[in-house]
């Protein structure tokens, strides 16, 4: 008898698990890590339009290039500016590195003729007027941060995972961040930044994105920073993948000849 009613409650228990939701099985730090490694494809190159929006709806655009190259250990970015005559030919290159150490980052400052490396402490700049800083260009290791699942949220008829993220480290520039995470496909729909008093600071949307040679890939983002009203709106376009790129595209020299 005993034996049987064992039976029974082990029946039960498999049959609540086998019912129980997919995404209960998930930690923040699993799904972040979904992020961190969807796929993009070798390397990916196209044109980027960069609209900076202040308060008064006054606006300033520039154009860039930019490639990117991933062997999987080290994923490699170059920006090169293309237009208008005040920025041409500045570049920005971006070196992460999937063992979790910090980002390397280097800008080209034509007007200076030479290269400068981005220090840790430069990392929280705004990058060229806009309001990514430094190292909102870098690719952040999950590792980096402690990830909690707050809950799970549908925004724009998406189903999304919400994950609080916050670092590790006592001198990052941001208290936390939240981030509203795609179920089918990882990609990141938005995400609130949250300054040192922990108040909202800026809010980073997803606008397009689509598959492009079979790899999901985000082609139009804006950050708000919403105390200062000052947004800034970047197009990805003219998008290829796999096409080769050379490791030469991503040095110091290359920097200085422009795309």
């Amino acid at each position: 008898m005993r034996t049987k009613i064992f039976i029974t409650a082990m029946a039960i228990i498999a049959t609540a698990m086998a019912y129980q939701p997919a995404s209960a099985q998930l930690t923040g730090q699993q799904v972040m890590e979904k992020v961190y490694n969807n796929p993009s494809g070798d390397d990916t190159q196209g044109s980027l339009t960069m609209t900076l929006t202040n308060n008064r709806g006054e606006q300033r655009v520039r154009t860039l290039k930019q490639f990117i190259k991933d062997d999987g250990k080290m994923e490699k970015k170059i920006m090169f500016f293309v237009a208008p005559a005040d920025v041409k030919n500045t570049s920005f290159m971006n070196w992460s590195y999937t063992d979790g150490r910090s980002d390397d980052q280097w800008i080209y400052l034509p007007a200076l003729k030479r290269t400068k490396r981005i220090s840790s402490d430069g990392k929280s700049d705004n990058f060229m007027g806009s309001d990514f800083t430094y190292d909102d260009l870098g690719d952040r290791h999950p590792n980096q941060d402690n990830h909690k699942l707050l809950h799970e949220e549908t925004i724009e008829g998406k189903d999304c995972y919400v994950v609080e993220s916050t670092p590790k480290e006592d001198d990052y520039m941001y208290s936390k961040t939240i981030t509203w995470v795609m179920k089918d496909n990882y990609l990141g729909l938005k995400r609130e930044f949250y300054d040192d008093r922990e108040k909202l600071l800026k809010v980073l949307t997803i606008k397009k994105y689509d598959k492009v040679d079979g790899f999901w890939t985000i082609l139009e983002t804006e950050m708000h920073n919403v105390q200062k009203d000052h947004r800034t709106n970047m197009k990805f376009t003219d998008v290829q993948k796999n096409k080769g790129i050379s490791n030469s595209k991503f040095t110091e020299r290359s920097m200085t000849l422009g795309n």
